[in-house]
């Protein structure tokens, strides 16, 4: 009988000693919260404190059941990171469209997609983050999706959306709506 009591508490002080050890990696590895994103023309799009309070707002209203963050959640709502980059995407595309060849993106011909494809997959990939200020730049036109993005996100819940699965009045408050926002970018840029 004491052998199994041994082997019973040699497994729980290994299972501890794991999640332990596997708790500290994924506390170091976590993305940085920034100090500020700023666009590169000097106006400053979010602040760190903004990005934590929507995360607060996130999870007051709910948070992981409406919809899901790095796709861990519920899946009444989208993913609000893909959703985010995607229309992130989308926007930036289409305003180089119309500026270098004055159509939209996806009246362009499979050649000028694929350019203008591979400038937005540099721009993104592109770690803009400063570890010594904190700040994360963003080009202008990266401004202009973020803001296009938050009047969208503030529509939804503010609105509601049956294809998202919200209520009319989830969050009214603009201001809490630019920093649930600012949350739903950092999500986005973390992945």
């Amino acid at each position: 009988m004491k052998k199994y009591w041994l082997g019973f508490v040699l497994v729980i002080v290994l299972s501890f000693a794991v999640l332990s050890f596997i708790g500290v990696k994924i506390y170091q590895q976590a993305p940085p919260l920034p100090s500020a994103v700023v666009s590169t023309d000097g106006s400053t799009v979010f602040s760190g404190d903004d990005i934590q309070e929507g995360q607060n707002v996130w999870q007051a209203m709910g948070g992981m059941e409406v919809g899901s963050i790095w796709g861990h959640g519920s899946y009444v709502a989208p993913d609000w990171t893909a959703d985010w980059l995607h229309r992130e995407a989308m926007f930036i595309l289409n305003k180089w469209s119309q500026t270098q060849f004055s159509t939209g993106y996806e009246k362009l011909n499979d050649e000028n997609k694929a350019a203008l494809k591979a400038r937005l997959t540099d721009m993104m990939r592109h770690n803009t983050y400063n570890p010594n200020t904190g700040v994360i730049y963003v080009d202008p036109v990266r401004a202009e999706a973020i803001q296009s993005n938050i009047e969208h996100y503030s529509d939804v819940f503010s609105k509601g959306r049956a294809e998202y699965a919200i209520p009319k009045n989830a969050q009214s408050d603009p201001v809490k709506l630019r920093k649930l926002s600012a949350f739903f970018f950092w999500s986005s840029w973390a992945a």
